[in-house]
Parts: structure tokens; C-alpha cells; sequence
């Protein structure tokens, strides 16, 4: 008698959707304010115009860019918006932001082009464990755009789940 190995998992009709897919793919840089302050607490319009100037904005070039100030000063709001017209030309995305933010920013983003009606009626695990950390906000985000559509969600590997919604 011959035993087959039957791969139930395959079999099972359950789509495994990894967010690592939803990652920026590409070069990240952070663009801090704090470079350009006069004693590094004061932004003083005319020094921070000629600083912008003379920047090397093609360093920027098709990376993702992720802008702050790491010192404790009052920034006025229309120098995020200055350095902004600088980088929107060369950089992929600009946001404000640390380095998390601007991934986390990008991956709820990119989550925007899941079309939920994919899932109907579908079940689907939203993979767990990889090599990129992926943000809280988009395991919401995800579950927020398949809840609707699909007949289950699960959380995990399709091997080992745990369940998040059923459809009743």
C-alpha cells in the first residue's frame, strides 16, 4: 500500500498575502532641518534659503525622503514647504516625518492600491513573520480594506493561523 502526501494547505483555496510586498522598494533618505539652523535653534529665512540653494538636491535622486527637524526648535511651516519644492522634483516621495514615518506613510499608501473586492468571498492569511519589520498600522490598514470582501482573515503562516474574522 502507498501513501500519497497530499498538500491540504494548497488544496485549501486560502491566499497568503505578504506586506513585505507593500515595502518601499528603493533608497531612503532623511532630510533634517537641523543642518540649516543658526545655532541650532533658530531658522533664519535668509540663511536657510541660501543653504537650500546650495544644496546637492541630486543626492535625493528617486529615493524616498523622509524630512524633519531632530533639534528642539519652532520651525516655521513654510520651511517644510521650501525644502518640499526642492525635493519633489528628484525624490520618488517626500513626507514628513523620521524614517518610520516615512515607511509607515508609504506602506499605508501603497495598501491603497488593494482592490478589496479581489478577496471576495476569499479566504486569506496576511503573513506574520519576515525579514522586514512591517508597522502595526498596516496590519489595520490591511484588515480594514479585506474585512468587507472577505470570508475569513487570518493572521500568520497557512500552515498555522490565527484566525481574525469569519464571515457569519
Amino acid at each position: 500500500m502507498q501513501d500519497t502526501i497530499v498538500n491540504k494547505v494548497a488544496e485549501s483555496g486560502i491566499i497568503s498575502l505578504d506586506l513585505e510586498n507593500f515595502y518601499p522598494k528603493g533608497e531612503i533618505k532623511v532630510f533634517d532641518l537641523k543642518h540649516h539652523l543658526f545655532m541650532g535653534l533658530i531658522l533664519k529665512e535668509k540663511d536657510f534659503r541660501a543653504a537650500l540653494q546650495a544644496t546637492d538636491w541630486e543626492a535625493y535622486r528617486d529615493a524616498y525622503v523622509a524630512v524633519t527637524c531632530s533639534a528642539d526648535a519652532v520651525i516655521p511651516m513654510w520651511a517644510y514647504m521650501l525644502v518640499a519644492t526642492y525635493l519633489q522634483p528628484v525624490a520618488k516621495d517626500v513626507v514628513f516625518g523620521d524614517e518610520k514615518s516615512l515607511v509607515n506613510t508609504l506602506i499605508i499608501k501603497n495598501l491603497g492600491f488593494v482592490n478589496g473586492e479581489e478577496y471576495l468571498d476569499k479566504r486569506v492569511v496576511v503573513k506574520g513573520c519576515g525579514d522586514v519589520q512591517i508597522p502595526e498600522s498596516a496590519y489595520l490598514e490591511i484588515t480594514n480594506k479585506l474585512r468587507p470582501f472577505a470570508k475569513s482573515i487570518m493572521y500568520g503562516e497557512p500552515c498555522s493561523t490565527v484566525p481574525i474574522f469569519k464571515k457569519k
